[in-house]
């Protein structure tokens, strides 16, 4: 078995698509957007606060270069190769086909959870708006079973069940109907965030940033570590390339531009935020500690607004999140990795359907029945091992290819690809020793599945 055969670049580059071209660089950088804000703005940042106090706003800036390294490195792969696959199809041609197989095996944890996760996030939300207009799911139907603070029976979270099913539905009709949805959402939930920015900005009170680092490093190291989650979703970008226009241009521009916005907006969030509430208070609002900044500063009817932005933000990242997945199993797919059924296109509405459909459902059943929150860190952990070895990956091919045609070149190599190892190797040591645990445990199981049947099924097995 020759498991380090490798994929011909120029094959890859010349490859027939079955799927529709309809992305452009503003619609990448939505979809980037959408991607990234969501839970890590709404939700994490009250996490982070009682992990590093004020000094969140570093932690931010540590997590966010992690991914700025990561994107430049991301951005030349995506100029080279316009397919579908990102990280999985970069190392594909690079390190080789077990390689290849253990990232596309990362991302498809870092999606499907992230999916659920979010899911479970926006149903707290969804209900939080329905109580206030006085409407109230039976307890059973809002939380997975043993999840309800106060002990009452729970089995179902309907709403994160329905939501994911909604979305699946509108990402199975086609990419068109999917970009317009989501563009307009995070047209809407950006213009929340700049309204919290204009209203919350007057109630600060530089006071609260004192001390400024009450855990000292380690608290902003173990902050960034966590709130990482937040920035996950750009590597997305790149798995929509076989569905953009002029990719070799628009897909550096949207990966880039994307991460950029996000970085500027959750670094003033989180500055606005522990200087308007004492960062220890942030206990009592974990779930919604952005709307809870404008209620203690006395502007409630802002903070129904936010509210709905959370809601909007989070359907947004389960929507390209999920779209991520069933590009990466599509690519998979097609490469006899993985069974042939994820990679069938419906003629009709051009989109891999069956596989749309069958990780919807999976994404939807974990977020009705299983409390994930102690999963986040495992979306972590597989994504900046992904990360890594793309940045690997582009140090490998200056080295093997360096005379392939490169439209987008990241600056500075290998100094960049070294920095984006060092900064996410960093971060992983940053986090828990359990979730060491179960990430091994996950790739124990794919490496049955490619032992079993990837090697078999290879499309480069002839080849080798």
């Amino acid at each position: 078995m020759n498991l380090l055969r490798k994929k011909n670049f120029q094959q890859l580059a010349q490859r027939p698509s079955t799927l529709k071209k309809a992305l452009n660089a503003f619609d990448l950088t939505m979809l980037g957007i959408g991607a990234i804000i969501g839970t890590g703005i709404f939700v994490l940042t009250g996490t982070g606060a009682l992990t590093a106090g004020p000094a969140l706003m570093v932690s931010f800036v540590i997590a966010a270069l992690a991914c700025c390294f990561a994107a430049l490195c991301y951005a030349e792969f995506a100029s080279m190769v316009p397919v579908a696959g990102s990280a999985y199809t970069y190392a594909y041609a690079t390190l080789g086909e077990i390689v290849a197989f253990i990232i596309g095996w990362d991302l498809i944890l870092e999606y499907l959870l992230a999916v659920s996760s979010v899911s479970v996030g926006w149903s707290g939300y969804f209900q939080s708006l329905l109580d206030g207009f006085g409407m109230h799911l039976p307890t059973m139907f809002t939380g997975a079973p043993g999840t309800n603070p106060d002990g009452e029976f729970t089995l179902f979270n309907l709403p994160a069940f329905v939501i994911i099913m909604l979305i699946t539905l509108l990402i199975s009709i086609g990419i068109k109907e999917t970009k317009r949805v989501n563009n307009i959402m995070v047209v809407v939930k950006v213009s929340v965030i700049l309204l919290f920015i204009a209203v919350a900005i007057f109630y600060v009170k530089p006071a609260q940033w004192s001390p400024f680092m009450p855990y000292g490093f380690q608290g902003v190291f173990t902050a960034a570590a966590t709130v990482f989650f937040a920035f996950i979703g750009f590597d997305a970008v790149a798995s929509s390339a076989e569905e953009t226009i002029q990719p070799e241009k628009n897909l550096p521009k949207g990966i880039l531009f994307s991460l950029g916005i996000c970085t500027v907006l959750y670094i003033i969030v989180s500055g606005i935020m522990t200087g308007v509430v004492p960062f220890l208070e942030f206990e009592r609002y974990i779930d919604h500690p952005v709307s809870a900044v404008l209620k203690v500063a006395g502007q409630n009817w802002v903070s129904g607004v936010i509210d709905v932005g959370a809601i909007l933000g989070m359907t947004t990242v389960m929507l390209v999140m999920l779209y991520g997945q069933t590009r990466i199993m599509f690519a998979m797919s097609r490469d006899g990795l993985i069974p042939n059924i994820f990679q069938k296109v419906n003629p009709k509405f051009g989109t891999p359907f069956v596989s749309t459909w069958i990780f919807g459902l999976i994404s939807a059943v974990l977020g009705a029945f299983i409390p994930l929150t102690q999963l986040a860190e495992l979306v972590n952990i597989g994504t900046l091992s992904a990360f890594i070895l793309v940045a690997i990956s582009v140090i490998v091919l200056r080295k093997t290819e360096p005379h392939l045609n490169r439209a987008f070149k990241c600056p500075m190599v290998p100094v960049v690809p070294i920095l984006a190892v060092l900064f996410c190797g960093f971060l992983i040591l940053n986090l828990n020793p359990l979730t060491w645990l179960r990430f091994l445990v996950w790739l124990l199981i794919g490496a049955v599945i490619y032992f079993t049947y990837s090697v078999k099924h290879s499309k480069l097995k002839d080849a080798s």
